[in-house]
Protein backbone atom coordinates (compact mmCIF):
# COMPACT_ATOMS: atom_id res chain seq x y z
CA UNK A 1 0.00 0.00 0.00
CA UNK A 2 3.19 2.23 1.08
CA UNK A 3 4.80 1.66 -2.29
CA UNK A 4 0.84 2.86 -4.80
CA UNK A 5 1.14 5.71 -2.74
CA UNK A 6 4.97 6.23 -2.97
CA UNK A 7 4.05 5.92 -6.79
CA UNK A 8 1.36 8.33 -7.10
CA UNK A 9 3.12 10.60 -5.17
CA UNK A 10 6.05 10.24 -8.24
CA UNK A 11 3.78 10.93 -10.49
CA UNK A 12 1.79 13.69 -9.34
CA UNK A 13 5.27 15.42 -9.26
CA UNK A 14 5.79 14.85 -12.91
CA UNK A 15 8.69 11.97 -12.36
CA UNK A 16 7.14 9.90 -14.52
CA UNK A 17 10.15 8.30 -15.11
CA UNK A 18 11.50 7.65 -11.93
CA UNK A 19 8.00 6.13 -11.32
CA UNK A 20 8.47 3.65 -14.39
CA UNK A 21 11.77 2.42 -13.28
CA UNK A 22 10.88 2.09 -9.55
CA UNK A 23 8.15 -0.10 -10.41
CA UNK A 24 10.32 -1.90 -12.93
CA UNK A 25 12.53 -2.73 -10.14
CA UNK A 26 10.13 -3.79 -7.84
CA UNK A 27 9.08 -6.41 -10.84
CA UNK A 28 12.75 -7.65 -10.84
CA UNK A 29 14.04 -9.94 -8.01
CA UNK A 30 17.75 -9.37 -9.12
CA UNK A 31 17.46 -5.64 -8.43
CA UNK A 32 17.68 -7.28 -4.66
CA UNK A 33 21.44 -7.74 -4.64
CA UNK A 34 22.16 -4.07 -5.83
CA UNK A 35 22.94 -1.39 -2.93
CA UNK A 36 20.90 1.30 -2.09
CA UNK A 37 22.93 3.79 -4.26
CA UNK A 38 22.55 2.09 -6.86
CA UNK A 39 19.20 1.56 -7.35
CA UNK A 40 18.79 5.45 -6.98
CA UNK A 41 21.62 6.00 -9.69
CA UNK A 42 19.76 3.64 -11.83
CA UNK A 43 16.12 5.54 -10.86
CA UNK A 44 17.66 9.00 -11.75
CA UNK A 45 19.34 8.12 -14.56
CA UNK A 46 16.12 6.67 -15.75
CA UNK A 47 14.15 10.13 -15.00
CA UNK A 48 17.05 12.27 -17.00
CA UNK A 49 16.43 10.30 -20.24
CA UNK A 50 12.56 10.44 -19.69
CA UNK A 51 13.02 14.34 -19.01
CA UNK A 52 15.62 14.30 -22.49
CA UNK A 53 13.05 12.35 -24.37
CA UNK A 54 9.94 14.72 -23.32
CA UNK A 55 12.21 18.02 -24.37
CA UNK A 56 13.14 16.58 -27.46
CA UNK A 57 9.52 15.76 -28.81
CA UNK A 58 8.16 19.44 -27.50
CA UNK A 59 11.33 20.67 -29.50
CA UNK A 60 10.58 18.81 -32.73
CA UNK A 61 6.76 20.33 -32.14
CA UNK A 62 7.59 23.21 -32.31
CA UNK A 63 9.66 23.71 -34.65
CA UNK A 64 7.31 22.59 -37.10
CA UNK A 65 9.72 21.25 -39.82
CA UNK A 66 8.83 21.00 -43.40
CA UNK A 67 10.41 17.13 -43.39
CA UNK A 68 9.92 16.22 -39.44
CA UNK A 69 11.98 13.10 -39.95
CA UNK A 70 14.61 14.22 -41.86
CA UNK A 71 17.90 13.24 -40.34
CA UNK A 72 21.58 13.96 -40.89
CA UNK A 73 22.06 9.69 -40.57
CA UNK A 74 20.54 9.33 -43.95
CA UNK A 75 21.96 12.11 -45.93
CA UNK A 76 22.08 11.11 -49.92
CA UNK A 77 25.91 11.80 -50.44
CA UNK A 78 26.07 9.79 -53.89
CA UNK A 79 28.13 11.71 -56.43
CA UNK A 80 26.78 13.86 -58.32
CA UNK A 81 24.40 15.42 -55.69
CA UNK A 82 26.92 18.01 -54.13
CA UNK A 83 27.54 16.39 -50.59
CA UNK A 84 30.52 15.90 -48.99
CA UNK A 85 28.87 13.73 -45.92
CA UNK A 86 31.81 14.42 -43.96
CA UNK A 87 31.21 17.76 -44.00
CA UNK A 88 27.62 17.92 -43.17
CA UNK A 89 28.95 15.98 -39.79
CA UNK A 90 31.46 18.00 -39.10
CA UNK A 91 28.85 21.44 -39.08
CA UNK A 92 26.36 19.19 -37.25
CA UNK A 93 28.42 17.75 -34.43
CA UNK A 94 30.17 21.49 -33.98
CA UNK A 95 29.09 24.32 -32.44
CA UNK A 96 27.50 26.12 -35.02
CA UNK A 97 23.97 27.35 -33.30
CA UNK A 98 25.98 28.15 -30.03
CA UNK A 99 28.23 30.42 -31.95
CA UNK A 100 25.58 31.81 -34.17
CA UNK A 101 26.82 30.73 -37.79
CA UNK A 102 24.49 31.07 -40.77
CA UNK A 103 24.24 28.04 -43.08
CA UNK A 104 23.31 29.09 -46.94
CA UNK A 105 22.05 25.60 -48.92
CA UNK A 106 21.59 26.38 -52.87
CA UNK A 107 20.84 24.60 -55.65
CA UNK A 108 18.00 23.63 -58.07
CA UNK A 109 14.58 22.73 -57.45
CA UNK A 110 13.79 19.18 -55.87
CA UNK A 111 17.77 18.88 -54.97
CA UNK A 112 17.43 18.03 -51.25
CA UNK A 113 18.19 21.94 -49.93
CA UNK A 114 14.68 22.12 -47.56
CA UNK A 115 15.72 18.54 -46.76
CA UNK A 116 19.17 19.22 -45.93
CA UNK A 117 18.14 22.25 -43.72
CA UNK A 118 15.35 20.18 -42.01
CA UNK A 119 18.01 17.37 -40.72
CA UNK A 120 20.30 20.21 -39.24
CA UNK A 121 17.70 21.65 -37.25
CA UNK A 122 16.24 18.14 -36.07
CA UNK A 123 19.81 17.38 -35.46
CA UNK A 124 20.14 20.84 -33.23
CA UNK A 125 16.48 20.13 -31.39
CA UNK A 126 18.35 16.45 -30.91
CA UNK A 127 21.24 18.19 -28.90
CA UNK A 128 18.72 20.47 -26.99
CA UNK A 129 18.57 23.53 -29.00
CA UNK A 130 15.45 25.27 -30.09
CA UNK A 131 14.24 25.46 -34.12
CA UNK A 132 11.55 27.51 -36.02
CA UNK A 133 10.91 26.45 -39.57
CA UNK A 134 9.16 29.10 -42.05
CA UNK A 135 9.17 29.49 -45.78
CA UNK A 136 10.00 32.54 -46.62
CA UNK A 137 6.92 34.08 -49.25
CA UNK A 138 4.89 32.44 -46.34
CA UNK A 139 7.01 34.95 -43.92
CA UNK A 140 6.24 38.21 -45.50
CA UNK A 141 2.56 37.40 -45.66
CA UNK A 142 2.68 36.34 -42.53
CA UNK A 143 4.30 39.92 -41.52
CA UNK A 144 1.96 41.77 -43.60
CA UNK A 145 -0.57 40.61 -41.47
CA UNK A 146 1.61 41.24 -38.20
CA UNK A 147 2.10 45.32 -39.47
CA UNK A 148 -1.74 45.53 -39.95
CA UNK A 149 -2.63 44.11 -36.18
CA UNK A 150 0.01 46.08 -34.81
CA UNK A 151 1.59 42.49 -33.46
CA UNK A 152 4.73 43.01 -35.65
CA UNK A 153 7.38 44.32 -32.52
CA UNK A 154 6.07 41.06 -30.79
CA UNK A 155 6.45 38.66 -34.33
CA UNK A 156 10.22 40.05 -34.30
CA UNK A 157 10.78 39.27 -30.84
CA UNK A 158 9.36 35.79 -31.21
CA UNK A 159 11.84 35.26 -34.47
CA UNK A 160 14.69 36.24 -32.38
CA UNK A 161 13.79 33.57 -30.30
CA UNK A 162 14.77 30.06 -31.57
CA UNK A 163 18.58 29.08 -31.23
CA UNK A 164 18.00 27.55 -35.09
CA UNK A 165 15.86 29.96 -37.85
CA UNK A 166 14.79 28.09 -41.33
CA UNK A 167 14.08 30.68 -43.77
CA UNK A 168 13.64 27.81 -46.39
CA UNK A 169 12.61 29.36 -50.24
CA UNK A 170 14.61 32.47 -49.91
CA UNK A 171 14.72 34.31 -52.60
CA UNK A 172 11.46 32.45 -54.54
CA UNK A 173 9.51 35.73 -55.95
CA UNK A 174 10.10 39.51 -55.67
CA UNK A 175 9.99 41.63 -52.71
CA UNK A 176 8.60 44.85 -51.87
CA UNK A 177 10.29 47.76 -50.16
CA UNK A 178 8.40 46.78 -46.34
CA UNK A 179 9.48 42.91 -46.62
CA UNK A 180 12.93 43.70 -47.29
CA UNK A 181 13.36 46.02 -44.28
CA UNK A 182 11.56 43.14 -42.23
CA UNK A 183 14.43 40.45 -43.03
CA UNK A 184 17.16 43.31 -42.45
CA UNK A 185 15.30 43.14 -39.02
CA UNK A 186 14.76 39.62 -38.21
CA UNK A 187 18.39 38.94 -39.58
CA UNK A 188 20.27 41.87 -37.43
CA UNK A 189 18.69 39.99 -34.32
CA UNK A 190 19.90 37.02 -34.97
CA UNK A 191 23.68 38.04 -36.29
CA UNK A 192 26.54 36.72 -34.42
CA UNK A 193 23.98 35.62 -31.64
CA UNK A 194 21.39 32.82 -33.30
CA UNK A 195 22.05 30.35 -36.16
CA UNK A 196 20.16 30.78 -39.09
CA UNK A 197 19.47 28.43 -41.94
CA UNK A 198 18.64 29.84 -45.40
CA UNK A 199 17.96 27.69 -48.59
CA UNK A 200 17.16 29.25 -52.24
CA UNK A 201 17.33 27.97 -55.65
CA UNK A 202 19.27 31.57 -56.52
CA UNK A 203 22.58 31.45 -56.00
CA UNK A 204 24.36 33.73 -52.96
CA UNK A 205 26.17 36.20 -55.55
CA UNK A 206 22.56 37.18 -56.76
CA UNK A 207 20.86 37.65 -53.38
CA UNK A 208 22.33 41.13 -53.59
CA UNK A 209 20.45 42.12 -56.73
CA UNK A 210 17.15 40.36 -55.65
CA UNK A 211 17.22 42.17 -52.38
CA UNK A 212 16.93 45.13 -54.92
CA UNK A 213 18.33 48.12 -52.05
CA UNK A 214 21.70 48.35 -51.96
CA UNK A 215 21.55 49.57 -48.70
CA UNK A 216 19.71 47.02 -47.48
CA UNK A 217 20.92 44.48 -49.23
CA UNK A 218 24.83 45.46 -48.04
CA UNK A 219 23.63 45.07 -44.55
CA UNK A 220 21.59 41.79 -44.62
CA UNK A 221 24.52 40.05 -46.57
CA UNK A 222 27.12 41.37 -44.11
CA UNK A 223 25.36 39.65 -41.38
CA UNK A 224 24.87 36.69 -43.09
CA UNK A 225 28.34 35.98 -44.39
CA UNK A 226 30.01 36.97 -40.98
CA UNK A 227 30.50 32.97 -40.18
CA UNK A 228 28.58 30.96 -42.92
CA UNK A 229 28.92 27.71 -44.06
CA UNK A 230 27.65 27.24 -47.63
CA UNK A 231 26.36 23.72 -49.52
CA UNK A 232 25.62 23.96 -53.44
CA UNK A 233 23.49 21.42 -54.34
CA UNK A 234 23.67 19.06 -57.39
CA UNK A 235 21.58 16.77 -58.98
CA UNK A 236 18.05 15.21 -60.38
CA UNK A 237 15.32 15.92 -58.20
CA UNK A 238 14.66 13.78 -55.40
CA UNK A 239 11.25 15.57 -54.31
CA UNK A 240 9.25 12.25 -55.08
CA UNK A 241 11.72 10.60 -53.16
CA UNK A 242 11.18 12.59 -49.55
CA UNK A 243 8.76 11.39 -47.02
CA UNK A 244 6.71 15.23 -45.89
CA UNK A 245 4.50 15.61 -43.36
CA UNK A 246 1.03 15.37 -44.24
CA UNK A 247 -0.53 18.39 -42.17
CA UNK A 248 -0.49 21.71 -43.82
CA UNK A 249 1.60 24.42 -42.61
CA UNK A 250 0.07 26.98 -40.23
CA UNK A 251 1.18 30.45 -39.34
CA UNK A 252 2.93 29.91 -35.94
CA UNK A 253 2.50 32.06 -32.55
CA UNK A 254 5.75 31.00 -30.96
CA UNK A 255 4.66 32.80 -27.53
Amino acid sequence: MMMHTTLAQLRSLKLDGLAAGLEEQLAQPGMAALSFEERVALLIDREVHARNDRKLVRLLKNAHLKYGQAAIEDIDARSGRGIDRREVMSLALGEWVSAGHSVLITGPTGAGKSWLACALAQYACRRGYSAFYQRVPRLQEELRIRHGSGAFGKWLLQLAKPDVLVLDDWAMGSIDSMTRSDLLEIIDDRAGSKATIITSQLPVEHWHAWIGDATIADAILDRVMQRNHRFTLTGDSLRAQRPKNTKKEKNIDLS
